[in-house]
């Protein structure tokens, strides 16, 4: 047995090699666990880029699928090459031929008045149809009634062109000669019912000033100018001047007003193309701002009536007093949050929210359609208090999902948490429709305008497209013609007399 002393020394020298290797082994151990570490973190941070990156194309491929029925895009937007939108019943096609099925008794032409046939030509058979013996010529041995056909034919057109002559004429007295000046109505080259025409075809008709030029040369045979053409159109906006300036003073005393805009183009820079409508007329302008102060300008600093709008900022920064929402525009933001929903939650507010939107139609088309709807005629009061227990829902609905991940549900639920009452303005004014149609269909026949003209090209045009367009818009909601409202307004501006108003008359008392 050797001493203490040694026997603790050989036990140190023997475990000193062994401690470092494994403290050495821990080192590198630690490294490459930190360094895997490392690598764990910088793959989870890709990882997490490409989940957003898929999420973000997922999101932009889904906006690119949507049309007209998922967004408020215009309906000329959605293409031919695109994914046809579904229209109508979503029944399974049927297998019948199209046209009239067999049984249906189909329409035919009924025959003119014969007081206001203008030639008559009788046909006479020559030889018997059964033993091919001669036929009396003298109208001899008619029988039975007679077989009428009518053709319908354009006459021969060429334009009716009146020469006013103006002799000079020597007085007797003083012998100096006098010319009589010609009549205010027919001091152009062209007559009223002409001007009206350029008007009508290139408002109304939607046609370019070349195709209208071409169409009165080729069809009607009148010589005219491109320059003549674009002559008339001025004049005609010149003849409806005033009674445009008589809706646009009217326009802040509407109990309830429908307004949209859409972009314009004039010499290549950008402006809006307002249409405002009231129930009895329509009133277009252009502007070079989608901002509240077009609104001040047209309605006044205060607007006593209910406006009706989407929700674009613009109506709520200028409109304090009652707004409806168009259901139509929230209903596809519905539809188009729907078909880029990535979660459960999304999709169940968004399904919950299209049923409760048809039940609220359901109770508003009854007490439109009144006695037609085959049900008991709803009134003004029960479709305030049937519609109640929706609109909690409505709310309740937008409550619950304020804080939803989804942006898009995110959104629509805070609209329509804040904003619930502008909703449901229809449902206690009348007179308030639940959706913006009114003015939708007023920008259409301007957004097809624009497409063919491609905006205008000064500002007296643009002033002059929006009169044509509020007058003859005008005459079609009142259900007047506007071809014989333009005649008038050229008849009365070359006498020097006011225009026809637009405005609907008042009735007596």
């Amino acid at each position: 047995m050797g001493c203490a002393n040694c026997q603790q020394r050989g036990s140190t020298s023997g475990s000193g090699p062994g401690q470092r290797r494994v403290e050495l082994e821990i080192e590198r151990l630690r490294r490459e666990n930190e360094q895997l570490r490392e690598e764990l973190r910088e793959r989870e941070r890709k990882l997490g880029e490409a989940e957003k990156q898929i999420a973000d194309l997922e999101r932009q491929l889904g906006l690119r699928d949507r049309n007209s029925t998922t967004s408020s895009k215009p309906p000329s937007s959605d293409g031919l090459a695109g994914s046809q939108r579904k229209r109508g019943s979503r029944r399974t096609k049927s297998c019948r031929k199209p046209g009239g099925q067999p049984g249906h008794p189909g329409s035919h032409r009924v025959p003119v008045p014969a007081d206001l046939v203008d030639k008559v030509v009788e046909i006479l058979p020559e030889r018997c149809g059964h033993c091919q013996g001669p036929l009396p010529r003298n109208g001899g041995g008619r029988t039975g009634k007679v077989a009428r056909h009518q053709v319908t034919e354009l006459p021969p057109v060429r334009p009716l062109v009146t020469e006013y002559q103006c002799p000079s004429v020597s007085c007797p007295g003083c012998g100096k000669h006098t010319r009589a000046p010609l009549p205010p109505e027919v001091a152009g080259d062209f007559g009223p019912e002409l001007t009206a025409l350029v008007a009508y075809l290139t408002v109304v008709c939607r046609l370019p000033r070349r195709v209208v030029w071409a169409l009165l040369e080729q069809v009607l045979g009148v010589k005219l100018s491109l320059g003549s053409v674009q002559a008339g159109w001025e004049e005609t906006s010149g003849a409806v001047a005033g009674p445009c300036a008589e809706l646009e003073k009217q326009l802040r005393h509407e109990p309830v007003l429908n307004s949209d805009e859409t972009g314009y183009r004039t010499n290549g820079r950008k402006r809006w193309l307002w249409a405002l409508v009231a129930p009895a007329f329509v009133f277009y302008k252009v502007a070079a701002s989608r901002g509240a102060e077009v609104l001040v300008k047209l309605l006044g600093d205060v607007f006593a009536g209910i406006l009706c709008s989407d929700r674009c900022p613009t109506y709520l920064k200028y409109h304090k007093g009652t707004l409806q929402f168009c259901w139509a525009h929230f209903k596809r933001n519905i539809l188009g949050a729907l078909q880029i929903a990535k979660t459960t939650d999304a999709e169940r507010f968004c399904r919950d929210a299209l049923s409760l939107h048809a039940r609220l139609f359901r109770l508003w088309h009854r007490f439109r359609a009144g006695p037609a709807a085959g049900k008991t005629p709803m009134t003004r009061q029960q479709l305030i208090l049937e519609s109640i227990p929706i609109q909690k829902r409505f709310f309740a609905l937008a409550q619950r999902n304020l804080d939803s991940g989804d942006n898009d549900v995110r959104n629509l639920a805070r609209a329509l948490f804040q904003h619930n009452e502008k909703f449901f303005a229809f449902i206690g004014h009348e007179g308030v429709e639940p959706t913006n149609n009114s003015a939708e269909r007023a920008l259409r026949c301007a957004v097809q305008w624009r497409k063919t003209s491609f905006g205008s090209r000064s500002a007296d045009g643009e002033v002059a497209m929006a009169r044509l367009l509020t007058a003859t818009q005008t005459c079609r909601l009142q259900g007047r013609n506007p071809l014989d409202y333009l005649k008038q307004a050229v008849r009365s501006h070359r006498a020097g007399l006011p225009a026809p108003s637009l405005l609907p008359a008042k009735p007596p008392g």
